[in-house]
């Protein structure tokens, strides 16, 4: 696993890895609000695993398929567009989980259209029996998958999913 930061419009790796390392690619997974906290907030809906658990689950079922991850963690809604628009060019295919902004935003479900990469919408939770707001996903439409309920499962199944894929 790479982490990113953003510079100008690209992700560019903090550390420098390999073609060799990246083999068919990378996968970009972004994580939105709140998610920083994975591991101590609402253990019994979340789960106890953390948001480097989660990483580390992520780049270990990537490399399995000869992919490298970039993850992305931001509490601001323009931090996840920006890093969505750099990956077009730089990732072979995004999983996401845009926490609260998954039912409130047009600008990720825009960016997730516009860059034209496949995407798979994780949530750890099953949406669908929760609040009736949570219900609606402006992402799924734009999305090749949705994975719901799956817990920190699901970013794994997401990343096998886009290996058969790409």
């Amino acid at each position: 696993m790479h982490a990113l930061y953003l510079a100008g419009d690209r992700l560019a790796p903090m550390t420098e890895a390999s073609s060799a390392d990246i083999g068919r690619g990378t996968i970009l997974v972004i994580n939105g609000p709140n998610l920083n906290l994975l591991g101590t907030r609402e253990p019994e809906k979340y789960g106890t695993s953390t948001l480097a658990d989660v990483e580390d689950l992520a780049a270990s079922a990537a490399k399995a398929h000869g992919f490298v991850v970039e993850c992305v963690q931001s509490n601001h809604e323009g931090v996840l567009l920006d890093t969505i628009h750099a990956a077009r060019g730089n990732a072979a295919g995004i999983v996401i989980n845009a926490g609260a902004f998954t039912h409130t935003s047009v600008a990720l479900r825009d960016a997730l259209a516009a860059v034209q990469l496949p995407a798979v919408e994780v949530h750890i939770t099953n949406v669908h029996q929760r609040e009736e707001f949570r219900h609606h996903s402006y992402l799924s439409p734009v999305c090749s998958a949705v994975i719901v309920g799956a817990g920190v499962t699901g970013y794994r199944l997401a990343i096998d999913y886009l290996a058969e894929v790409l």
